[in-house]
C-alpha cells in the first residue's frame, strides 16, 4: 500500500466512512438550498416581474454596465499600482542594506495592520486639507494599491527566501552582483512558483473593490441600490451582481491558470544557445548525483 507522511490510504472501512460524510454533507448542503429557495419563493423573489427588467437593455445600460466598468478600472489600476508596490518592497525588504530592508519592513508591517476601508477613508478626507481636488477613485485605488502591495510584498519574498541558497551562491560565483542575481535567477522563479497566491491575491483585490461602496464609488455593488430603488428587486439584482463577480473571478482565475502554464512549458523549453534540448536544472542536478551515486557504487568492488 502507498502512503505519504501527511496522508494515509484509507482502507475498507475509511472508504465507507468517506461515502457517509459525502453523502450526510450533500443532503445538508439539499436542504440548505432548497430551504432558501423555499423562503425566497414564500416573499416572491422568483417571480417573473422581479427578474424581467434584467433581461432589457436600461438596466444594463443605466446600471450594470457603467457599475462594471467602475469596478474593473479600480481593478486594473489598482492591480498594476499594487503589483510594483509590492515587487519594489520585496526588493526592499531582501535588501542587504539596512537603511532600505528595515523601512520597506515598517511600510509592509504598517499597512498590512490597517484595514483596508480604513485606509480609502483615511485617503478620501485627507485630500481636501491636502489641497487636493476630492477623488473617490484614486482613495479607492490608493487604498488597495497600499494593502494589498504589502501583501504581495511577503508573498515575493516568501517566494525568493524558498529558494535554495545555490541559486544567489551561483550567481555570485559566476560574476554577477547581488542585484543581478536578484533579477536574473531569483524573481524570475519566485514569481513562478508563487504565481497561484499572487492570482489569489488580485481575486481578492477585485472584490476589495466593493469597499468603494462606503464612499459611494460607481462600482458594482453600488448598483444594487440603485436597481431596487427603481424596480424593487433587492435580492434579484444581489444575486445578478453576485454572478458577475463570480464570472470576473473565474475568468481572472483561468487567465491565471494558462499564464502559469505557459510559464513553466516556456521554462521547460527553454535551453543555451547551441543546445538542441531543454535543460532542467533540477533534473540535470538529479542526474548528476545519481551518476556519481552509481560511480561510487561501481567503484566499489572487493578490493576497495
Amino acid at each position: 500500500m502507498s502512503a505519504s507522511v501527511l496522508y494515509d490510504a484509507p482502507g475498507p472501512r475509511g472508504k465507507a466512512l468517506n461515502w457517509i460524510y459525502s453523502a450526510i454533507a450533500l443532503l445538508v448542503l439539499a436542504w440548505v438550498a432548497w430551504f432558501v429557495y423555499s423562503k425566497f419563493d414564500e416573499t416572491g423573489q422568483w417571480d417573473a416581474e422581479k427578474w424581467k427588467p434584467f433581461l432589457e437593455a436600461p438596466v444594463w445600460e443605466n446600471f450594470l454596465i457603467p457599475g462594471l466598468i467602475g469596478t474593473l478600472s479600480a481593478f486594473a489600476v489598482g492591480a498594476v499600482l499594487a503589483l510594483t508596490f509590492g515587487f519594489v518592497l520585496a526588493v526592499g525588504r531582501l535588501s542587504r542594506s539596512r537603511i532600505i530592508s528595515v523601512p520597506s519592513g515598517v511600510i509592509v508591517e504598517f499597512f498590512r495592520a490597517i484595514p483596508m476601508l480604513l485606509l480609502m477613508m483615511f485617503i478620501y478626507f485627507m485630500q481636501q486639507p491636502l489641497g487636493l481636488e476630492t477623488s473617490v477613485f484614486w482613495a479607492v485605488v490608493l487604498g488597495l494599491m497600499l494593502y494589498n502591495g504589502s501583501v504581495l510584498a511577503e508573498v515575493i519574498r516568501a517566494g525568493v527566501g524558498a529558494l535554495p541558497k545555490g541559486q544567489s551562491e551561483a550567481g555570485v560565483a559566476i560574476g554577477l552582483s547581488p542585484g543581478q542575481v536578484m533579477r536574473a535567477i531569483l524573481l524570475p522563479q519566485a514569481v513562478r512558483s508563487m504565481l497561484p497566491a499572487i492570482i489569489a491575491q488580485l481575486v481578492v483585490l477585485l472584490k476589495d473593490t466593493a469597499l468603494g461602496y462606503i464612499l459611494a464609488y460607481n462600482e458594482l455593488l453600488n448598483q444594487i441600490n440603485k436597481i431596487e430603488g427603481n424596480y424593487d428587486n433587492l435580492i434579484p439584482a444581489a444575486i445578478v451582481v453576485a454572478l458577475i463577480y463570480i464570472a470576473l473571478n473565474t475568468l481572472l482565475g483561468l487567465a491565471a491558470n494558462y499564464a502559469e502554464a505557459r510559464t513553466r512549458r516556456v521554462a521547460r523549453t527553454a535551453a543555451p544557445v547551441g543546445h538542441a534540448g531543454a535543460i532542467d536544472p533540477v533534473a540535470a542536478e538529479a542526474e548528476l548525483v545519481q551518476k556519481a551515486n552509481a560511480a561510487n557504487v561501481g567503484g566499489a568492488g572487493p578490493g576497495a
